[in-house]
């Protein structure tokens, strides 16, 4: 993705892997392949490799400078996390690099927002130093949804898998550095950024609101995760918490986007990733900006 520059703001993104990844059949219970070959006519290019029969999945971060902050949002999978595959993958060290090839370093960051609190969105929260989780960005606020966390704690009290290793060593090396922001569906850090709630894939997922000189853009989690969920929205992921929640919340988000100048950044869109919703009858379409 070009560095996207929005009013006073810029959004660079930061990848930590790109290409091929997953089949569509496993990802998507509601999988029918007659209505994805058929969409798959008129989708953008290079999002999906026939050859293989998966799908292009990226995981990055976006990074967001505001004349008062400098924000990460989303924080892919990190290092030494032991996590299963496929989130074990090598070459993590591509983030870091990208990062700072941004000419940031970790302390120079001021917030971390989470979309959700999921193994793949909040990785490089933390970092494995002598043998304890410690916060990757030492002067950072981290912004957790209050009610989303909560959930994870219970859930990992209980020992279930999702939040599994996540929530101890992603999660709670954060609150208990002090450096957690708990927050509600209205949070606002400033004129700039606020959250829009659209819950499903995770209890409290978040979309997160840029916002500068009358241009918006929004980075959207995993509200989606391919563009066929634009023209079918009701193929909910596999690993959504509430798969009727989340088809509710991509109709509702996208109804409200269609055919507007907002962008949307979602993270796992392949290259260029930023967009634009378009309205088609009940469907949607997305558009990849290339300018």
């Amino acid at each position: 993705m070009k560095q996207l520059r929005l009013g006073d703001v810029t959004i660079d993104a930061v990848i930590e892997r790109e290409g091929p990844w997953r089949r569509p059949q496993d990802f998507f219970p509601a999988y029918d392949e007659a209505v994805f070959k058929h969409h798959l006519r008129t989708m953008e290019p290079g999002v999906f490799d026939a050859s293989l029969g998966k799908i292009l999945i990226t995981y990055q971060t976006f990074v967001v400078r505001t004349p008062r902050h400098t924000i990460l949002v989303d924080t892919c999978t990190g290092e030494d996390k032991g996590h299963p595959p496929p989130f074990d993958f090598p070459g993590k060290e591509r983030w870091r690099n990208e990062l700072f090839a941004l000419g940031l370093s970790f302390e120079m960051i001021d917030y971390v927002f989470c979309t959700h609190l999921h193994i793949d969105h909040t990785g490089w929260n933390t970092v494995l130093r002598d043998g304890r989780w410690v916060p990757t960005f030492p002067n950072a606020k981290y912004i957790f949804h209050k009610r989303e966390y909560a959930v994870w704690e219970e859930e990992h009290a209980k020992g279930n898998d999702p939040p599994g290793t996540v929530f101890r060593d992603n999660c709670l090396p954060i609150v208990e550095a002090g450096q957690a922001l708990l927050v509600d569906d209205d949070y606002v850090l400033d004129d700039t950024i606020t959250l829009t709630p659209t819950p499903g894939h995770s209890p409290c997922h978040c979309c997160v609101n840029i916002a500068s000189r009358g241009r918006r853009a929004v980075v959207t989690g995993d509200l989606m995760h391919h563009v066929i969920q634009c023209r079918e929205p009701d193929w909910s992921a596999k690993p959504d918490w509430d798969p009727k929640q989340s088809a509710l919340s991509r109709r509702r988000f996208f109804a409200s986007v269609a055919d507007t100048d907002t962008l949307i950044l979602p993270i796992h869109f392949p290259r260029p990733t930023v967009g634009l919703i378009k309205a088609d009858g009940e469907r949607f379409d997305y558009r990849f900006k290339r300018d």
